[in-house]
């Protein structure tokens, strides 16, 4: 999995962006433009292996709810693509944006971002990576690296 460093900062996380309001239709829209301003990759880049059937939600902890914004994030509605790379390592680039988000990446264990995103976000990841596990382990040789008890607390 790709898995990649917020710039200036030590967390790490799935690239991940906002659908605009002409894409709602076609969540699919927004995920390659996010790709594309995120990591450079373009659609010829990659192959859509699957994506989750309905929305994930989670909400911020007080403490990072911005007030000031608007409008103000107090959480995230997701839905998730699984995807191949079928383009070379080279053709990540995290500065081709203006803004770039992400400042390292790397490859990681299937599993690996349950133990490694912030815990807010911990419930989501499982219930995606659960979901779209089966598209990758044939007869359900996956299994989540949480134990049982931080499974329940995910």
């Amino acid at each position: 999995m790709l898995w990649a460093k917020r710039i200036g900062q030590r967390s790490w996380q799935f690239p991940q962006g906002g659908i605009r309001e002409n894409e709602l239709a076609a969540p699919e829209q927004a995920m390659f433009r996010e790709l594309a301003e995120e990591l450079g990759l373009r659609p010829e880049h990659v192959e859509i292996l699957g994506r989750t059937v309905g929305w994930l939600h989670y909400r911020l902890p007080r403490r990072l709810i911005r007030r000031g914004s608007k409008p103000t994030c107090i959480g995230q509605k997701q839905v998730w693509f699984l995807l191949r790379l079928l383009g070379e390592e080279s053709d990540v680039r995290l500065d081709l944006s203006d803004r770039p988000e992400f400042d390292h990446w790397r490859w990681v264990d299937y599993w690996y971002p349950l133990r490694a995103v912030v815990p807010f976000k911990r419930r989501v990841y499982l219930c995606a990576l659960r979901e779209l596990a089966p598209l990758l382990f044939p007869e359900g040789r996956y299994r989540s690296s949480l134990s049982p008890a931080q499974s329940r607390r995910a």
